[in-house]
């Protein structure tokens, strides 16, 4: 995975809460905080907001798991597993 190119994928707060397994704002304060090392919190000037970005190669170094952007459907590559194992 050294020389795979994470530049091209994007990943949602809505998908990582999903993959890992917890809320959406458990991921949020999470990178905030620091304790979920796959992105980066902005606060916006004059205001109480965050923009987010979650950093492909973390959060595939954190989870193992490497999404797929959303325009590609052809394959089951980066769907989420079922309880049964099979990709959503």
């Amino acid at each position: 995975m050294e020389n795979f190119n994470f530049g091209a994928r994007n990943i949602t707060i809505q998908q990582a809460s999903k993959i890992i397994g917890k809320s959406e704002q458990f991921v949020r304060q999470g990178i905030i905080e620091g304790f979920l090392p796959i992105g980066i919190a902005v606060k916006r000037d004059g205001s109480s907001h965050y923009s987010y970005y979650i950093i492909p190669k973390k959060f595939y170094e954190f989870t193992g798991y490497l999404p797929v952007p959303e325009s590609v459907t052809s394959s089951n590559e980066g769907s989420v597993p079922d309880d049964k194992g099979t990709a959503e």
